[in-house]
């Protein structure tokens, strides 16, 4: 397959979500989900990120959630004190549940529609703290200039707060018939590419526009973030799974895994 250009890509991903969005409201999850965002202390953030915002401190901060999905998170980061919370995605569809959630929810975030690559200028400058959680930056084609880009929206001493799976546990493919065995290289360079609809659970055997997940290191994520002007102060990596429950095979073993990550960085 040929691969598309960084603009073909980030387009062929929003296509892909929006289309995906349908599947995941079909979810009982999403009912549960709606009844749950009516108390003000609704959360479902785990305690690994739980942890790491608290220590930070959000209180009475201005947070955006760069690729904020369908806006749980973003709702969930009133119950640490937020002050204001903007969501911003490139999925209109996922941001219409979004908005949905809103509506039950005591809180008022705010839900902005936008490329992370073309950010409204009212964005720029704005925030506290940046959050990006499990599946942002492997839709992102070149990470050093994404990472700029999120850069730009934090105020002077803001933070950029990162808890995203681990690019070592990329090397493994859970469905193959050695789990265990090496499917892929850590140095990998072309994307992996998905033409069924994204769904966190199983698959859906329809067609949909192609998806585009790259794989990049912690030194390029290292290198992205300090290129971008920000000071890294924390970084763990976790043995345990912050994505699909295909990966809990690799959880609790003798030659344990780094399954995930946390990171911090302050602009200067």
């Amino acid at each position: 397959m040929e691969m598309p250009t960084k603009e073909k890509a980030i387009a062929s991903n929003r296509d892909a979500w929006n289309d995906s969005a349908r599947h995941h409201k079909d979810s009982p999850d999403w009912r549960v989900l709606l009844n749950a965002v009516a108390h003000a202390d609704f959360s479902c953030l785990d305690d690994t990120l739980t942890t790491v915002l608290t220590e930070l401190g959000v209180h009475g901060k201005d947070v955006v959630q760069l690729g904020c999905n369908n806006g749980r998170e973003s709702l969930s980061l009133f119950a640490l004190g937020a002050r204001h919370v903007v969501g911003v995605d490139q999925s209109a569809a996922f941001l219409e549940q979004a908005r949905e959630l809103a509506s039950r929810s005591p809180h008022g975030p705010e839900f902005i529609e936008a490329d992370i690559h073309h950010l409204p200028l009212e964005l720029q400058g704005r925030f506290d703290v940046a959050l990006i959680t499990i599946g942002v930056l492997n839709w992102m084609p070149d990470i050093g200039e994404f990472l700029r880009h999120v850069a730009q929206t934090l105020k002077p001493g803001g933070a950029l707060v990162v808890y995203e799976t681990h690019p070592f546990l990329e090397m493994f493919d859970p469905e193959a018939a050695d789990p265990y065995a090496l499917a892929s290289s850590y140095f990998r360079s072309e994307p992996f590419v998905q033409t069924e609809p994204i769904v966190y659970e199983g698959k859906v055997e329809q067609q949909a526009a192609p998806s585009y997940w790259f794989v990049h290191t912690l030194g390029a994520i290292f290198t992205g973030t300090l290129a971008a002007g920000l000071n890294i102060r924390h970084f763990k990596e976790h043995p345990h799974s912050n994505r699909e429950e295909l990966y809990d095979r690799y959880q609790q073993r003798e030659a344990q895994l780094p399954m995930c990550f946390t990171l911090v960085a302050v602009k200067g």
